[in-house]
């Protein structure tokens, strides 16, 4: 079965419906690239799923470790190149403040968030850089 459904609604804009719960994600070009801006580009959606991929696995590797996962928020800032156009950069900050780990949790979150599947999906050509706080 397929993941999901991607319709062009014309004027550079999609809609993404996840074909087993029926969720919508509408993207929209960027105003950069002859958009509207109206909603989140598909590469803004590629910024974001890392960021979402990082605190999803997180959560995964403290509920199989029996760590408390009380907070996790991130932010994603997206730099794009031309010749080709693509994602150049993304600079990633993950505030962790407030969970209580000590250094050796610490460093197996990072671990963890930093070998995500979308980590390990996106080209190596993405130049990324995290900063985390504890």
């Amino acid at each position: 079965m397929a993941t999901s459904r991607i319709e062009y609604l014309g004027d550079l804009r999609t809609k993404s419906t996840h074909l087993k719960s029926g969720s919508e994600i509408i993207s929209d070009a960027p105003v950069d690239n002859n958009g509207k801006g109206a909603s989140f580009s598909p590469t803004d959606m590629v910024a974001t799923a890392y960021v979402s991929c990082m605190l999803t696995i997180v959560g995964i590797f403290c509920n199989k470790n029996g760590l408390s996962f009380k907070n996790g928020v991130g932010e994603v800032t997206k730099h794009m190149v031309s010749d080709p156009r693509r994602i150049g950069s993304l600079e990633i900050f993950l505030d962790f403040s407030g969970n209580d780990w000590n250094e050796s949790e610490q460093r197996q979150v990072r671990n963890a968030a930093e070998n995500c599947p979308v980590a390990k999906t996106v080209s190596e050509e993405v130049e990324v850089t995290i900063t985390y706080q504890f």
